[in-house]
Formats: C-alpha cells, structure tokens, sequence
C-alpha cells in the first residue's frame, strides 16, 4: 500500500492512497470464501459452489462491498497510524473515470483515492489560577421578602371577574391586547391579542400599569411610556414608545387577608413558616443566577487563555445551527436584521465569532474532562433526563419516549452535565472575590448573557 502526503497546512491534510489490485484480489477472495458456504444456486449443493462461479455471479458486487470496506479500514488504519483525529468524517474521493473503475472492479487495477480531513487541533491547557472571577453576592432585604410575601398572596389568594362594568383598580389582574410602536414602527415583542397582567406587579414597563387604573372593561387607549435606560434590549433602552391598549376582562382579587390561616391554605404551618419558605426560595434562586454569572466568567476565562485555530467544518456546522435560529426568530416576529439596528452580513459575522468560540471551547472542556477524569455518572445521566422530561408539563410520556427511543438524544443530555461538572473543577482552582450587588444587577447581567443566541426549540 502507498501512502502520500499531498497537503499538510495549519489543521487541513490531504493524502493520495494506492491499495494494490493484488491486496483487494485477496480480500475478494476471503469474502468470496464467506458467501461460499452460505451461496445456493440452481444446480450447486449448499456450499458446494466453486469460487470461479461465485466470481462470476457475484465478483463485482462483492468487490463493490471490498472496496468500500479496503478505504474505510485503510483511512482509519492510516489516521491511527499518523496519531491523528479528523473533526469530522474524512472525505473520500476516487476517480470519476468508469473505465477505470471498471477495470479495479474486474480486478486488473490498483484502487486508487484521496483522502480530505481537518485534524482536531491539539489542545495546551492553561494555568486555571490565572482566572480571576468574582462571586455575585446579593443580600436579599426584608423588603424585598415583603415584596415577594405579597406576590404569593396575590397569586393564590384567587379572583373572581369583576362583570361588564368592571373598571380596573390596582392589584387586578386583566386580560388585554395591546400594539406598541416607537416613531410609528412597531417592534419585536411589541403586540399581543391576548396577555394577562397583575396590576402593580411591576411587570411591565415602569408607567405602563398605572395608566391602565380606572379604564373599563372594553375600553381601548393609547398610552405613553419611555423605556428605562439600563433596559435589558439596548436597541429599546430610553426609547419613547406608544401602546394601543384594549381591556378585555378585569378580575379583582378575592377578599382575605396575609395570615396564618392563609399559610395554611398553602400547607405551611403558619405566617412565619411561609416567610421563611419565600425567603429559602429567593436564596436558592439567586444562587442559580449567582453560579450561571460566574459560569460565563469561567468560560470567558477560558476563552482568553487558549488561542488555537480551529477546524473550519465544525465552526460551520456549529454557525449553520445558530443561524437557522436567528433566522426562523426573525422571520417568526415578521422583522428584518436593519429592524435589529444591522445588517444580515453584520449578524452574520457577529454570530460566525460566537461559533467558532463554542467550538473552541468545546474541545477545550473536552480536554480538560479528559486530562482530568472529570466523568458523568449513570445517576447525574438519569437525573438531567428527568428534569428534561419536567420541563414539558403534561407531555411527559411523550418526552421520555423520545429520548428513549433516540440514544443520540439521550446521550446529547450528557453535555452539559459534563460541562457544568468541568467548570465547577475550573472554579476551584480559579481565582475568586465576592462582589455584592443587587438582585436587578444579577438579573440584568444574566439577561445579557441569554441574548447573545436565541434559544433551541424544543420538541
């Protein structure tokens, strides 16, 4: 067998392989002496067949088959052999002349075809005590508990509709549609034909609610409101905007008071116990945010410290993915990339960086999992499965099926487990400070992290 090099730049190779007539004549024959024994033909007794016969009925379909099975095994034989991992499945290109294949399949040729891949890219890993992150802390105040205290209340205490002639008072909650518009133009998640909101919930945009007090149901106005500067959309931030605004139902709150017989209608034993248990929730929901602010640290860190090219076919898999989403998230509000404040060739190279960044860091969590026996466990597999499967109220059969059914699926689940256990090792050896904020700091730093990709579509 000839084995020639024919390129070898940064992370492309390129070979040109010959496998001798004489090699594929052998393998013929070794498959030919297998369908042998398990060949009928009119006029043969089971495994009786001659091989000369057998060559002639079968010897081109069989040496279809050899040939197949003589790149495969070589291509594989020669990547081990050259301590090499191609990104992706190589490519294989043998000639287009049919004569010429003719007479490999006849036997009387050597196979010859180039093989085409891009190797994974060796990984160096940084010093991880280099990573500097600072630890979101976020003292929960009594206000705010009282806050959340009356949230709860207004959530369960009920409502009952307030009839044709219900006029809206705050604390209510409505259904109602409404079209916003900045200069004119309406904007991405500027309508709805059928929202509910809870009066003084703080909900909507600040000015928004409180021009709703004393409407009818059934009434339509326009109202005004300015966008908060450190809102979370930039392209929105300190904006005026106009909302036509409709009433279509107005329900008022249940009589009933905050107190122990209400802690009770929840299953808590009483005022005290359901403060505590708000205020447990509160905490626990401010350390997910808390570890998802200084998982984007890690990441950053980990971005920065390793520069290495990496393989063209999987930074295009990876941006075809992200952009078909941003495509469809366009398209499904009706708007135009210029509506986004760019250009499709602007989001396009913004969103080609993005991946080619989880490409990167892809292979070097990889890396890291693999130099460090970082493993997901059966148990860890099963619980991500579950929360899956949660995460569908009422579909939960057909969710657990499908990924029973779909082992890629299922295994898909391991990822970010795997990530997540890899960057909690990171951030035990990384650099840490606490930095004290507040819960809207928190919330606006992980809103900015979710923008940068629109989210997958679930089943």
């Amino acid at each position: 067998m000839q084995i020639t090099e024919t390129l070898n730049e940064g992370l492309k190779r390129k070979l040109a392989v010959v496998i001798p007539a004489k090699d594929l004549s052998e393998r013929l024959d070794a498959r030919l002496g297998e369908i042998k024994d398990k060949a009928t033909l009119k006029g043969f007794r089971p495994g009786k067949v001659p091989v000369s016969h057998l060559k002639k009925v079968y010897g081109r379909s069989a040496m279809s088959e050899v040939m197949t099975d003589a790149i495969n095994s070589t291509v594989a034989k020669t990547l081990e052999e050259r301590a090499e991992r191609a990104a992706v499945q190589p490519k294989v290109d043998l000639t287009e002349d049919q004569a010429e294949i003719n007479r490999v399949l006849e036997g009387e040729a050597d196979l010859a075809f180039h093989v085409s891949y891009e190797i994974l890219p060796a990984v160096k890993l940084m010093d991880f005590k280099s990573i500097a992150i600072e630890k979101p802390v976020v003292e929960i105040t009594d206000k705010e508990v009282d806050d959340e205290m009356q949230r709860v209340f207004r959530q369960n205490r009920g409502y009952e509709d307030k009839g044709e002639e219900g006029v809206v008072a705050d604390g209510d909650r409505l259904g109602l549609s409404f079209e916003g518009k900045i200069k004119g133009e309406p904007f991405e998640g500027s309508s709805a034909d059928h929202a509910h909101l809870t009066v003084g919930s703080g909900e909507f945009i600040p000015g928004f609610e409180e021009q709703l007090i004393g409407m009818k149901k059934g009434e339509t106005r326009q109202i005004e409101v300015t966008f908060p500067k450190d809102y979370g959309r930039e392209e929105l931030a300190g904006k005026k905007a106009t909302f036509d605004v409709a009433i279509l139902h107005v329900d008022g709150p249940k009589a009933g008071e905050l107190n122990d017989e209400f802690a009770e209608k929840l299953g808590l034993e009483n005022l005290a116990a359901l403060r505590e248990a708000v205020r447990e929730q509160m905490v626990a929901a401010l350390g997910q945010m808390s570890r998802q602010a200084m998982k984007r640290q890690i990441l950053d860190g980990l971005d920065e410290g390793h520069k290495f090219d990496v393989p063209e076919q999987l930074v295009e898999a990876e941006f075809n993915t992200i952009w078909e989403r941003v495509k469809h998230e366009i398209e499904h509000h009706g708007r135009s990339f210029e509506d986004e404040g760019t250009t499709e060739a602007e989001a396009s190279e913004q969103y080609k960086k993005i991946a080619e960044r989880r490409v990167r860091l892809g292979l070097v969590v990889a890396e890291i999992g693999n130099a460090n026996k970082v493993e997901v466990t059966e148990e860890e597999h099963q619980r991500a499965l579950i929360a899956e499967v949660r995460r569908f109220p009422g579909q939960e059969q057909q969710i657990y099926d499908y990924y029973r059914k779909n082992p890629n699926a299922l295994a898909s689940l391991r990822a970010p487990v795997f990530e997540n256990k890899v960057v909690d090792f990171v951030a035990e050896l990384a650099k840490s400070s606490e930095k004290k904020m507040t819960r809207a700091e928190l919330a606006k730093i992980i809103a900015a992290d979710e923008d940068e990709v629109p989210e997958e579509h679930h089943h």
